[in-house]
């Protein structure tokens, strides 16, 4: 057997995963790992190996379990906790996602278009006001994702930077356990207090319509009602910022692609779905917990082991995608698990793809001149945090 690696593993290149997920994928693609608090785990590392890990009842997705994996230093876990849905396995977790799932059907989606051009409009706006060089994370990519989901959720977006400055602690892999605990309860607390001023008389907005339906059904719960909306409004806006971000980058260092979806509008979702493949910025958010022995990839993983599926090896696999570390927008590949895989796959992809589409197509369209504002190695990458992105985008047009 190789050495183990300890995770997480370093990057030496911002557009590519770190060296060591291709040394274990061509070597020993299911193999130990050291985590930071210490304890070891399997990581997966294959594409097929990563869609049975995520597609198969052995693995947990139970967090609370004291066997869970840890990603980070400092994690925790505390029973009693309402969990959301990616944190439960069936029976459970089915009818709490099916709960939430018509929020998110492509047609309620489409139906949110018009709003969503007007915010994607107004930022771009706002940004060509503003000064030259702009941060583009500041001017576009976080104020997008935050009001669109504010606005579904019935979150006020004056509060933004509150539960921004919360959602940062978490998702950085150097917050402190107490810190991190903090921010989680903050945020909790919030939703839970906001839920309560809707409950006399529910809204028409997401938070408002699952009062009404959990009553009908006799489950209402506001502390479960405040988890769901916890996991919305964090996975609403962070993850989509830092797509908006990294792709802008990467279009603007790759003029030739651009060339593509700036003459044919049509090519945009396929793009989409390349900058999703490429990026796979949530890249070990699919930690599981076996719960029964299997074998995965020739390797037998015991029941009580903690297992990795590494999104992001998965989709640079020679063997799912060719040539896959080449930025290909033509590429055609739906088959990428930047969303995951199977029951727990990202419930707000629609989401995501309309709201990338709607940005990539309309800022090269307003701002054709749109540049890099400082050299790319001068770019500050969140190679400190669980989601992969970037603190700031200078651009100048």
């Amino acid at each position: 057997m190789t050495a183990v690696h300890e995770f997480p593993m370093t990057r030496t290149c911002p557009f590519a995963p770190p060296p060591a997920y291709e040394e274990i994928r061509e070597g020993e693609p299911v193999s130990r790992i050291r985590l930071p608090d210490g304890g070891h785990a399997w990581v997966v590392t294959r594409h097929e190996d990563v869609r049975t890990v995520l597609n198969d009842r052995r693995f947990s997705a139970d967090r609370q379990h004291p066997d869970f994996p840890q990603l980070v230093k400092g994690g925790f876990r505390r029973q009693g906790d309402e969990r959301t849905m990616i944190t439960m396995d069936a029976p459970e977790h089915g009818p709490a996602r099916k709960a939430v799932l018509g929020e998110f059907t492509v047609r309620r989606m489409e139906a949110l278009r018009p709003r969503i051009q007007e915010i994607v409009d107004a930022r771009i706006d706002a940004l060509l006001a503003g000064p030259k060089p702009g941060d583009l994370v500041e001017a576009l990519s976080l104020p997008v994702p935050s009001l669109v989901i504010c606005e579904m959720l019935g979150v006020p977006y004056a509060d933004h930077d509150f539960f921004q400055t919360h959602t940062a602690k978490l998702i950085k892999r150097s917050t402190s356990a107490e810190d991190r605990r903090t921010a989680f309860d903050t945020i909790r607390g919030y939703m839970a207090d906001l839920i309560a001023t809707k409950e006399d008389n529910p809204p028409d907005d997401l938070l408002g319509r699952q009062i009404v339906k959990l009553r009908e059904a006799g489950t209402y719960r506001r502390e479960q009602l405040a988890a769901t909306g916890f996991l919305l409004l964090v996975a609403g806006h962070e993850t989509t910022a830092n797509m908006i971000s990294l792709s802008t980058v990467a279009f603007l260092r790759n003029p030739e692609q651009l060339a593509v979806i700036k003459a044919d509008p049509g090519k945009t979702l396929d793009a989409v779905e390349e900058m999703l493949r490429y990026w796979t910025i949530v890249d070990a958010a699919t930690a599981r917990l076996c719960v029964e022995d299997i074998e995965v990839g020739g390797q037998l993983i015991r029941a009580g082991d903690g297992v990795l599926a590494l999104g992001y090896s998965a989709n640079r696999d020679p063997r799912a995608f060719d040539d896959p570390d080449t930025l290909d927008i033509e590429r055609g590949a739906r088959h990428h698990v930047a969303f995951g895989f199977g029951p727990h796959q990202c419930l707000g992809q629609n989401l995501a793809r309309m709201e990338l589409q709607i940005v990539f197509d309309t800022l090269f369209r307003r701002v054709p001149s749109l540049a890099l504002g400082a050299p790319v190695d001068e770019l500050p990458f969140k190679d400190d945090a669980n989601i992969y992105g970037l603190y700031r985008l200078p651009v100048t047009w």
